[in-house]
């Protein structure tokens, strides 16, 4: 199993300065294999103590304290391969939280992109299955899935504009530039009272989207949000938000199939 090995960010005041000084700063290091030494920056670390418990405090070559214990699923999913912008974990969070995704749940995801979305739901979910065209995205998917060993996660190479394979679905996903004209097989694919949302980055593709999905009297359109968070610096009596956040990735739209 992969490790992770923590610094604690580390101050020291100099007298002759008359301020701290950093001396290091907080980090968290992925050990992926055991069974070799590890090299930081801060000196060597033995394979003999990466066995130790978890919660270890180990030393490396020169000294330098590092807190051990094992990897969970969040460090492993920040390892995943990228090929493209994936959908963040902070929309993941709200896509799970607004349409009730549970153990239970059977959900389709397109397209695949680098697979980060359908494999962290594959945690969550009885069953997914996740669509796209593209070679590229397909083995970089596939990759992803092997190194999270997950088992309830199917990739197709299949345009799900002409169908979708899944029937009975609770939840299905379109992360694509023109997810209207998918409204024909989400509409022969979701059940009745499943949900269908959509990730796009401009709000002229909502508007479109929007506007199409109100022909169809077999959906109601709920909502169309984006999510902004706002980090804060505590230290002392510093209580502040951070100068720098992460602003817009793209617009998320609800709807819900309320009949045949």
């Amino acid at each position: 199993m992969a490790k992770i090995l923590f610094r604690r960010h580390k101050k020291e005041y100099v007298k002759e300065l008359d301020r701290e000084i950093t001396l290091a700063k907080e980090r968290f290091f992925y050990v992926p294999d055991t069974n070799k030494d590890f090299i930081t920056e801060n000196g060597t670390i033995k394979a003999k103590d990466l066995t130790k418990k978890d919660g270890s405090t180990i030393k490396t070559n020169k000294g330098k304290e590092f807190i051990l214990f094992s990897a969970q699923f969040k460090d492993e999913y920040s390892r995943l391969k990228r090929t493209a912008q994936i959908i963040t974990p902070k929309d993941i969070g709200i896509i799970i939280t607004e349409t009730g995704i549970n153990r239970d749940s059977k959900v389709v995801d397109a397209g695949t992109g680098s697979g980060a979305l359908a494999c962290y739901l594959a945690k969550i979910c009885k069953e997914v299955t996740s669509y796209d065209i593209k070679d590229e995205s397909i083995e970089t998917g596939e990759a992803n899935k092997e190194f999270l060993n997950i088992k309830n996660l199917t990739i197709k190479k299949k345009d799900v504009f002409t169908k979708i394979d899944e029937t009975d679905v609770d939840t299905i996903i379109l992360d694509m530039p023109e997810p209207y004209k998918a409204i024909k097989s989400v509409k022969k694919s979701l059940k009745i009272g499943g949900f269908l949302v959509t990730y796009v980055p401009n709000i002229t593709q909502v508007s479109k989207f929007v506007e199409e999905i109100k022909k169809d009297d077999s959906f109601v359109y709920l909502r169309t949000i984006e999510l902004i968070p706002r980090k804060w610096k505590i230290d002392n009596r510093i209580a502040r938000p951070n100068s720098q956040a992460i602003g817009h990735t793209a617009f998320l739209s609800f709807i819900r199939k309320i009949k045949s």
